[in-house]
């Protein structure tokens, strides 16, 4: 269920262009007041992403987006509406951080190119020491971590694949062409075996 998700973006701005493109607005469900539980399918999605992109606003209104990537499994699920995500080393501007430290609203967009697939999480997030975050051990191949980012899910939703172009990872590739190489290798041996 996407209604936290679309409550929370359908501002009556949003329902003005939709009616003006599409002669109506997205119906929007009521209100319950309870932020959106992530079920096994987003978990499952979550824990295989090694990468995501994090958007946060700042005191002058402007939004800012940060590729985040990591091991697999670096996007935690603590709980049905809780995430966790260490902040690791890198180019020292800490503008997220403090996007996150004076506003706290975070949107998160994870994508998973060849299966076409996008899941995007609104939530409210704040910034913890590695010392008190919550406890979770570090990945095989995991660097330093500096702090941790908490984000309270308000809401999610899923997109449709259109217009996601696939793209592959090294690792994906590599899994695909590896039977290709040995194949080839078998057959070059029984070639060089033949003689000239």
């Amino acid at each position: 269920m996407r209604h936290a998700y679309l409550r929370t973006l359908q501002t009556p701005s949003v329902a003005r262009v939709q009616e003006g493109a599409y002669g109506r607005s997205r119906p929007v469900p009521p209100e319950n007041g309870a932020p959106q539980p992530m079920g096994a399918e987003e978990a499952a999605f979550i824990a295989a992403r090694d990468s995501f992109y994090l958007a946060s606003v700042g005191e002058t209104g402007w939004p800012y987006v940060q590729h985040r990537g990591g091991p697999k499994g670096f996007l935690r699920i603590l709980g049905p509406t809780q995430l966790a995500f260490p902040d690791y080393s890198g180019n020292r501007q800490l503008i997220s951080a403090g996007n996150v430290a004076s506003v706290g609203r975070v949107s998160l967009f994870l994508m998973d190119y060849p299966a076409r697939e996008r899941l995007k999480i609104l939530g409210t997030c704040r910034i913890v020491p590695v010392a008190v975050a919550p406890a979770f051990d570090l990945l095989p191949d995991e660097p330093k971590q500096e702090r941790v980012f908490v984000v309270d899910v308000l809401g999610f939703d899923w997109n449709c694949p259109k217009h996601i172009m696939p793209r592959y990872t090294a690792e994906e590739v590599e899994a695909v062409v590896r039977p290709l190489r040995e194949r080839i290798a078998e057959l070059e041996a029984k070639l060089a075996a033949t003689g000239p």
